[in-house]
């Protein structure tokens, strides 16, 4: 076994970031379930972003946050389009402009503008905090959005002293063109069937919320208690928190961060025990057996648990038989059972009790 993930599924449900993130996690050894929430699509009506080029013409703002590099060339297209793309490139000449994420970088400095005074994130989140700690006092902020809004973004700005912030949409995000994969990871969610969800964007969680449907209380009752939801910065975590959703946000609002604290975080909520002369770990959905790993299928794994969870203990078929999904028989609870068996490929590991149930032989 290798990598301080190995034994873990994690799903992204991310709009940005998601391959670098999942290339992250996977490197520590985890399993990614990507489901897309968002895709990019062009404003219908353009009249709020010629609206937002005015207001940054009348009064040049202080600071620009560019957290799209799709966005800043769309930006100065629709400026060259209205005539206007000379005075908006003189007036973010003047602002101090926080670039989220390596094609924003690229794009602002293919314009020209501020080189040198560019410190670039990861995140929005991180850029807010940046400037918060920076100070934001009397200034005008502009930030070019990212898709949808982001009012905690905004509000946090204010509350630093902001004179105005100015949010400058270019495009807005749309549901995924295949939602098949968003629904099945909101299955395996539900089913506690991933053992962590990633965020990287407020939007993204509203997205997979709204996914879920009439499932929505049951998904959420999964990431309160099992399924262990982890946001890159404070302003994704906000929606799910209102929703009473623990959320584990790194210290940096970044993807090597995010990863990092997934791979501190995860490891410890493993269970170990000795049984039958063997340690036996359980990572995450698989078991791992005298430092080797043993992926098992899902109801396979969800007996192992139970029985891990109270080791040494006999437990009913009946009680064994709530753990497997709904609809299953007491034959089910025997067939975990046997793949249990098989997949460890340690004799003794699961003891049967005659007309009691099944216990973990601890030594």
């Amino acid at each position: 076994m290798s990598g301080e993930l190995t034994g873990f599924t994690i799903g992204i449900p991310a709009d940005r970031g998601r391959d670098e993130l999942a290339a992250l996690l996977e490197h520590r050894g985890a399993r990614v379930v990507v489901a897309p929430a968002l895709r990019i699509a062009p404003l219908l009506d353009d009249t709020r972003l010629r609206a937002a080029t005015l207001a940054c013409l009348k009064r040049p703002p202080d600071v620009l946050v560019a957290s799209t590099g799709l966005g800043v060339r769309g930006w100065l297209t629709a400026a060259e389009g209205w005539g206007l793309a000379g005075q908006l490139r003189s007036a973010l000449s003047r602002a101090y402009i926080v670039t989220c994420g390596a094609p924003a970088d690229v794009a602002v400095r293919a314009t020209g503008l501020a080189t040198g005074r560019m410190p670039a994130t990861q995140s929005c989140d991180e850029a807010v905090e940046h400037l918060r700690n920076r100070g934001v006092a009397d200034q005008v902020v502009a930030v070019l959005l990212h898709g949808e809004r982001r009012p905690e973004c905004t509000a946090i700005l204010e509350t630093a002293g902001a004179e105005q912030v100015i949010e400058v949409s270019v495009y807005r995000w749309a549901p995924a063109t295949d939602p098949a994969p968003l629904s099945r990871l909101v299955d395996l969610v539900t089913g506690r069937l991933v053992d962590a969800v990633t965020f990287t964007s407020a939007p993204a969680v509203d997205a997979l919320l709204q996914a879920a449907g009439p499932r929505v209380d049951a998904m959420l009752a999964a990431l309160r208690r099992d399924v262990l939801a982890a946001g890159v910065g404070p302003v994704t975590a906000a929606p799910l928190r209102r929703h009473q959703v623990p959320v584990l946000v790194p210290d940096r609002a970044r993807l090597d961060a995010l990863a990092r604290t997934l791979a501190d975080e995860l490891p410890t909520r493993s269970v170990s025990v000795r049984v039958a002369g063997h340690q036996l770990t359980l990572r995450g959905h698989a078991a791992v057996i005298d430092g080797e790993l043993r992926p098992l299928a899902p109801a396979p794994m969800a007996v192992l648990r139970a029985l891990a969870g109270t080791p040494g203990r006999v437990l009913s078929r009946a009680a064994l038989l709530r753990t497997l999904p709904r609809g299953a028989d007491g034959h089910a609870v025997e067939m975990a059972v046997a793949r249990i068996r098989a997949g460890l490929r340690a004799p003794g590991v699961v003891q049967t009790v005659v007309k009691r149930g099944y216990r973990l032989a601890v030594d």
